[in-house]
């Protein structure tokens, strides 16, 4: 079984797009998971059933039992998220802002504050319309620890691949280099780095691939939009050329990718000919490199 990791250094370059297409044309063989959990939206091209959900706990969050507290302040005074209020005499503590540490609960004298698991989001197993399965969740709002969520996402959706006989983990990663991506990338096989031939588009791919390299990843890129600059596209290519990273695809820009996404649809079901070709000996590409 291997593991495909899309990612792109900055968000808007087509990387769930692409996911998506790769996901739809494995079908059973592959397990899909979506680790982008801050703004997941896989599901709405896969359409999950939401078979199987599960609440995602991590961390801590303090609360107050009021019949115990004396009123003396000293959460307040220590607290430096800020995150403990008083109202007519009462203290309570705002959950979006409480972090968790847990000192006010070891200053408090009467011991009335206590810690307790924070539920951070939830994570399903669903079977999607490719006839694969798909491993997806989502943060709570304001919650953190999102790299958490993440490998646990990869952790289930490999497990289910080795129980589904699957080939591929197809990984719909965050866009950006912060911890959800780091995530993403612990144990891949493979990583696809979807990228625009725009300034931002450059840089970001550097970044992210800057990243790759200290996990000694294999990876190729596909340039979306390619055909849209092709000054910024040159200098693209020269750098995967001086990288020695695999150049997958040039995919032109194509108004069929903003209607595959409003019917909830792969580009390769709306596209006929050049596109869906191109998408389709990418995916040949990616799993000729991946094994």
């Amino acid at each position: 079984m291997k593991e495909i990791v899309v990612i792109s250094g900055k968000g808007g370059t087509g990387k769930t797009s692409v996911t998506a297409s790769f996901s739809y044309l494995g079908g059973s063989s592959v397990v899909t998971a979506d680790c982008d959990v801050d703004a997941a939206d896989l599901h709405l091209l896969l359409k999950p059933d939401f078979g199987y959900s599960e609440d995602f706990y991590s961390g801590e969050i303090s609360s107050i039992d009021q019949p115990g507290c004396i009123r003396c302040g000293k959460c307040a005074d220590v607290c430096r998220f800020d995150a403990i209020t008083v109202k007519n005499g009462i203290y309570r503590i705002d959950p979006l802002r409480c972090e968790g540490c847990g000192y006010c609960a070891r200053i408090c004298p009467p011991k009335a504050i206590i810690n307790k698991e924070r539920k951070a989001g939830k994570w399903q197993i669903s079977h999607i319309r490719t006839g694969g399965k798909m491993v997806h969740a989502r943060l709570g709002i304001g919650a953190d620890n999102s790299g958490k969520l993440v490998a646990k996402v990869k952790n289930e959706a490999r497990e289910l691949a080795l129980e589904e006989r699957a080939e591929y983990v197809i990984v719909d990663g965050s866009p950006g280099v912060g911890c959800p991506v780091v995530s993403s990338l612990s144990g891949a096989s493979f990583v696809v780095l979807v990228t625009e031939p725009s300034v931002s588009g450059l840089h970001d791919l550097k970044r992210v691939y800057e990243l790759v390299k200290k996990f000694h990843i294999k990876a190729g890129c596909i340039i979306n939009k390619a055909d849209i600059n092709p000054g910024q596209h040159q200098k693209i290519m020269d750098f995967v050329a001086e990288e020695g990273i695999p150049h997958l695809a040039d995919l032109p820009y194509d108004e069929r990718f903003t209607k595959a996404i409003i019917e909830g649809k792969t580009i390769i079901e709306i596209s006929t000919g050049n596109l869906e070709d191109r998408l389709t000996k990418c995916w040949e590409k990616v799993r000729r490199l991946t094994n």
